[in-house]
């Protein structure tokens, strides 16, 4: 029984529920213990976090849970009414401080669950800011690649290499299988296979242009994915192939350049294109992306700029190149014209030196014989021959007013004149030469017509002139009339001449002069052909009359430096002609008397008769020019000494000479240099003598180079005895003459 009582007896099982609730409220205390603690460490290190003192209020619920379950431990025996007090109190408290937690979180819980959305908008903003970066990354990885190949594409002008360094920067790029350039053909109707990367198909296969795969790639400016089957694409063999690499094409505008002019931008035509096709790898599972598709349209933009800049060169450097031969051609002509003229106006110069030399024997003769004792036939003769030989003149002028008026040296020398001695003095000229064919010539000037006007009196005098020897000329019977008259305001204004715009002045007027004839007349078609130089038509074909020469052409000319308008008029063959003319001309009383001040006209009633005892030395190289001017002197009364050299001109020239005539444009003889020399050996200027050229040409430079060395005066071959007798008596009264050719 002793043995028995040593056993300790079973726990009951109330007391063992007993025994595990006292342990279970141990460890519970000391959770609840502890988690303050934690709290108390996450508050510190937290000082951002925004609910410290909900941290507080929770730690002092969890402290409480926690006393209350300590204190239960003692109530699992007989205790004391302090220790139910204190439990009971701390129960209490526990509820309050749990039920105020509670109602705090109330208002907790919405603003946790705000900083969690906001934590996830945040999460979701990352993701895409990452997405960016990446696409950022890609773009600038494209862009690189864009920058690489736009330089590789751009460092060369010359379109084949243009086109092949696309295709191997493309394929090292995008590490592509196959890549090939199609381009139109001349027709426009087919697309030729005209480059490859690899070089493995021939170049030169060609697809109709019109397949509806074309037609889609063309009508976008994206690169758009094709069929590896499509023929376009059907660049590489695909046998031991299980799968073709993706394929794109993309579309490359071509600049045309059909109307392509220097100094023009040329249009882009939006017809025209060429097909780059680039192909993937085969049997791999790689795909196009979109960098990589937007890589492939820059390119290809940039391609096409090439192609264009390429294209404007080559059009410039054949343009260029026309342009050199055109310049080197119209150089040619422009030195050959330039021979032409030096050619023709040397032609000129001689042959009126020539021709003015006997004409100036046979004019001055003449007017010599003209004043000895003649019978009255004889003195018609010699008044006939002197007419002629002025015709003959004026001839020559002709020929070298056209000369002038062609290269534009020719200028009107303005002065006052008596208008009206103009025709008749044309009237008395022309009236024996149209008697001999019996035509009668009628003058009519009308009453309103200025005695007196200011122009150009010689070429005035060369138009009347012209146009009535014309009329003269083609007509063989009947009769020609003059008529001269101020035309009227509603006159001027004339349908054929639309560029002859006439302004009235109270200062000048226009003459008007119509020389109407009753001879063969010309077809209204063939008038205009009438002032073209040596015009011949068919109607003045049948008249055995010869073409029209160099008058007419001369009067137009003229007529348009006047300001004027000159036409023909006539019905048709058989029917005569009216020759009309307009000039502008000036009021001599409201204007000057003469523009050019180097111009000086000889008045005929201050004309000495003669100059007995004047010594003249005269120096020529013609042995007839020199007697001839010797012989115009002399009868003159002028004591005249003749020479032929310079060395002789310098031997025999003293102040007793008043006047010294001398022809400046003798060959190998520099009458200007001799000018030079006189000054310098007569410094003073009344010991030194009148120097006066006596020369054939009488243009701008004999007068401007006559007027440098010093001389007084430019005489004009020929001379008469009346223009020698005005010529001497002008040079000893003003010291100065300066003829006007």
């Amino acid at each position: 029984m002793e043995a028995c009582n040593c056993i300790e007896p079973q726990w009951p099982a109330d007391e063992l529920l007993m025994k595990y609730q006292y342990i279970s409220d141990f460890f519970i205390a000391l959770a609840y213990f502890s988690i303050p603690l934690e709290l108390i460490y996450f508050v510190k290190k937290s000082a951002v976090f925004p609910y410290r003192w909900v941290l507080v209020q929770f730690g002092a619920f969890i402290v409480l849970c926690g006393a209350t379950h300590l204190i239960n431990l003692w109530t699992f025996s007989m205790h004391s009414r302090t220790v139910a007090i204190v439990m009971t109190t701390a129960k209490v408290l526990t509820a309050v401080v749990s039920c105020a937690t509670a109602l705090m979180l109330v208002h907790i819980i919405p603003d946790l669950l705000s900083v969690k959305t906001r934590e996830l908008f945040l999460k979701n903003k990352a993701a895409e800011l990452d997405r960016e970066m990446g696409l950022i990354r890609t773009q600038e990885e494209t862009g690189r690649h864009v920058r690489m190949l736009t330089h590789e594409i751009r460092s060369t002008l010359d379109r084949h290499t243009i086109l092949k360094t696309t295709l191997v920067e493309l394929g090292r790029t995008l590490a592509l299988e196959e890549c090939a350039l199609w381009m139109p053909t001349r027709t426009g109707l087919e697309l030729q296979l005209s480059y490859t990367l690899r070089q493995q198909n021939p170049v030169g296969y060609t697809v109709p242009i019109h397949l509806p795969v074309i037609n889609q790639v063309f009508s976008s400016n994206r690169a758009l994915k094709i069929s590896p089957n499509s023929p376009v694409a059907r660049m590489r063999p695909l046998a031991g192939k299980h799968m073709p690499g993706e394929v794109v094409a993309v579309r490359v505008p071509l600049l045309h350049l059909s109307n392509f002019q220097i100094n023009d931008w040329p249009e882009l035509s939006t017809k025209r294109y060429a097909l780059m096709v680039l192909m993937l790898p085969s049997d791999s599972a790689r795909q196009w992306h979109v960098h990589e598709l937007e890589l492939v349209e820059v390119v290809a933009d940039q391609v096409a700029v090439a192609l264009s800049h390429a294209a404007i060169l080559e059009e410039s450097m054949r343009a260029r190149d026309l342009l050199m031969e055109q310049n080197i051609a119209l150089d040619l002509a422009r030195r050959e014209a330039e021979t032409a003229i030096r050619a023709r106006n040397d032609f000129l110069a001689v042959m009126n030196h020539e021709m003015r030399t006997p004409m100036h024997a046979i004019i001055a003769l003449s007017s010599l014989l003209q004043e000895t004792e003649l019978t009255p036939e004889q003195r018609l003769m010699v008044e006939t021959i002197l007419k002629s030989s002025h015709l003959l003149a004026t001839l020559i002028n002709d020929v070298l007013d056209l000369s002038r008026l062609e290269d534009g040296s020719l200028q009107l020398e303005i002065a006052t004149f008596n208008l009206h001695s103009v025709f008749r003095e044309v009237h008395n000229l022309i009236k024996p030469v149209a008697s001999v064919k019996k035509l009668s010539v009628s003058l009519n000037l009308a009453a309103d017509l200025p005695v007196q006007a200011v122009g150009d009196e010689k070429r005035l005098m060369q138009i009347v002139l012209n146009v009535v020897g014309n009329a003269v000329k083609f007509s063989k019977e009947g009769s020609i009339s003059i008529t001269a008259f101020v035309a009227k305001s509603e006159s001027l204004r004339d349908f054929r001449a639309p560029e002859f715009f006439p302004a009235q002045s109270d200062n000048h007027f226009y003459l008007r002069v119509q020389v109407k004839d009753s001879g063969s007349g010309i077809n209204p078609q063939d008038i205009p052909k009438l002032f073209t130089k040596f015009a011949q038509t068919q109607s003045l074909a049948t008249r055995n009359s010869g073409g029209s020469g160099l008058g007419l052409a001369i009067c137009k000319r003229f007529v348009n430096l006047m300001e004027g308008h000159i036409w023909i008029e006539s019905e048709g063959p058989g029917k005569g002609c009216t020759a009309i003319f307009i000039v502008k001309l000036g009021f001599a009383e409201r204007s000057n008397e003469s523009k050019l001040p180097f111009v000086t006209k000889v008045q005929a009633n201050h004309v000495q008769t003669n100059f007995p005892g004047l010594k003249v030395l005269v120096m020529d190289d013609n042995g007839v020019s020199r007697s001839v001017t010797k012989g115009l002197l002399v009868h003159l009364g002028c004591d005249v000494t003749t020479v032929s050299s310079i060395d002789e001109f310098l031997h025999v020239i003293s102040q007793e000479h008043k006047v010294v005539f001398m022809d400046v444009c003798m060959p190998g003889i520099d009458g200007y240099e001799l000018a030079v020399r006189i000054h310098e050996k007569f410094t003073k200027r009344h010991e030194r003598p009148v120097l006066v050229a006596l020369t054939g040409n009488i243009d701008k430079m004999t007068k401007e180079n006559c007027m440098r060395v010093g001389m007084d005066g430019v005489i004009l071959k020929p001379v008469s005895v009346d223009k020698m007798r005005s010529v001497l008596s002008e040079l000893l009264e003003h010291r100065v003459l300066f003829e006007a050719m």
